[in-house]
Order: structure tokens, then C-alpha cells, then sequence
């Protein structure tokens, strides 16, 4: 299977090489594509270019808010919306706008995700690790990790949180109508986007049962791309508690 996505990936990488308007593009900008092109794909996981930099020093957001506190990370033009699986889009999006972060529309079929503070989800992955939980990938920045984890409803969230004592602002969750950040983008905070716990297909064999309709729904949705992901109620008790004891709270926006 892995050999003939491969295949697959490779005729629209050379499909639409002479589109390309710099034959000299750095590999970076060919990363970006390639990875858009993986995650659209390979994982099934709408994705869309973000609005990316502008001005001499490239750090100012090249949306019109002066003072927009994700700079460059963020959907503009196109909107949230348009976010596709569609590789003929996809390639189009980046062969015009080579640089453009990669974003995920996240929810409907697509992950979820919860971020945090960087320090605090180090503290939390090695706690769910202790407990033998089974994560999925975890999408890093220098300031802050996300852990990705099966779709969820809002409400369904809101049930889960309103049975804690306290849930940090630090705390950020990005379902339905939310997006995330993707490697190999730029960080709006500087360096760069990778993978902690990068994606990999499970075999047949390694899918759980399913034991209710709604887990199996659940299932449905998480292995899009034959992906494992755990659900939210899975993790969140260590993300809760790791993150309350983050420094300053650690709320800054920014990713």
C-alpha cells in the first residue's frame, strides 16, 4: 500500500513540476508541497495554504491585521472552507504560493487536537507513555505540542469539561470549524513545525474492535487513512494536569 502511494505521490509531483514558477525553488518550499500532497493523500485530512509572511523581514503577517497574533499561521485567502483532499487543488495552491504554511481543517472526518505548552506536553506524553496509552501524532513547535486525537463533537467536549474542577487556559482545542498548524511550516513564533510523533499506518490487525456504535463511528472516523488516533477522553486528564502546572499558564496564543 505504502509503495503505491508512494507511486501515486510521484506522478503528481511530476505532473505538475512545470508548473513550478522558480525551477530553483529551495527544497523547503518543495517540502511543503510534498508533505500538503502526503497529508491530502495518504491521511485524507483536508488541508488548505496558509496566509504566510510579508514585508523586508518576512516576520509581519500578510493578512491586513497589524497586530495579528499568529503571523502567517493562520487561513486568509481561501478561507477555512475550501480546505480539500483534492490533490489537483492542493498542487495548484502550492505551485502558486510555494512558502504558504500547510494547515488541516480539523473535525467532521478529519483529527481533532489538543495543544499546550511545549514543556507541559514533554511532562504529559511521558505520564500517558507510564500508563501504556497508545498515542497518535503529535504535530511540534518550539512553544507548543499537539497531540492529535479522533473527531469530536463540541458537545461532547463541552460534557467532558464541565465534570473537571478547572481547565487551564493554556489548554487550546481545535475541533470542528478549528485548524492546525502542519510540518514543515514556519511557526508564527519562529523555527519551525516538525513531528514529535510523526503519522504511521496500522495494519488491519492492529484496529480494535469496535464496542458500541458510537466507538465504532468514532473508529470510523480516526482510522481515515488507516490511522490510529485515541480519543479525546483518553488523554485529557494528563493534558489538564500537565499544562496547570505550566509556567505563566503558559496562554500565550501564539503557536
Amino acid at each position: 500500500m505504502r509503495e503505491i502511494l508512494g507511486r501515486r505521490l510521484q506522478r503528481l509531483r511530476d505532473r505538475f513540476q512545470s508548473l513550478r514558477p522558480d525551477p530553483g525553488q529551495s527544497g523547503s518550499t518543495s517540502a511543503l508541497l510534498d508533505a500538503a500532497l502526503v497529508c491530502a493523500t495518504t491521511w485524507q485530512w483536508p488541508v488548505l495554504p496558509g496566509v504566510g509572511r510579508s514585508g523586508a523581514d518576512g516576520k509581519r503577517c500578510a493578512c491586513p491585521d497589524p497586530d495579528c497574533a499568529v503571523p502567517g499561521a493562520h487561513p486568509f485567502d481561501p478561507g477555512l472552507l475550501a480546505a480539500t483532499t483534492d490533490p489537483r487543488m492542493v498542487a495548484w495552491w502550492w505551485t502558486n504560493r510555494p512558502a504558504a504554511p500547510v494547515l488541516m481543517a480539523t473535525g467532521g472526518t478529519a483529527p481533532c487536537a489538543v495543544s499546550l505548552p511545549a514543556g507541559a506536553a514533554a511532562r504529559a506524553l511521558v505520564r500517558l507513555d507510564a500508563q501504556g496509552m497508545r498515542l497518535g501524532p503529535v504535530v511540534a513547535t518550539p512553544t507548543r505540542w499537539a497531540l492529535l486525537v479522533a473527531p469530536y463533537s463540541l458537545e461532547r467536549l463541552g460534557e467532558l469539561l464541565y465534570a473537571k474542577d478547572h481547565v487551564p487556559s493554556s489548554l487550546r482545542f481545535h475541533g470542528e470549524g478549528g485548524y492546525l498548524l502542519l510540518p514543515p511550516s514556519a511557526a508564527s513564533s519562529g523555527g519551525q513545525v516538525r513531528w514529535e510523533r510523526e503519522p504511521r499506518a496500522q495494519s488491519a490487525a492492529q484496529r480494535p474492535r469496535a464496542r458500541s456504535a458510537r466507538s465504532a463511528q468514532t473508529q470510523t472516523q480516526a482510522q481515515a487513512g488507516n490511522l490510529w488516533l485515541p480519543e479525546i477522553e483518553a488523554v485529557v486528564d494528563a493534558l489538564v494536569e500537565a499544562s496547570s502546572g505550566a509556567p505563566g499558564g503558559g496562554s500565550r496564543l501564539a503557536y
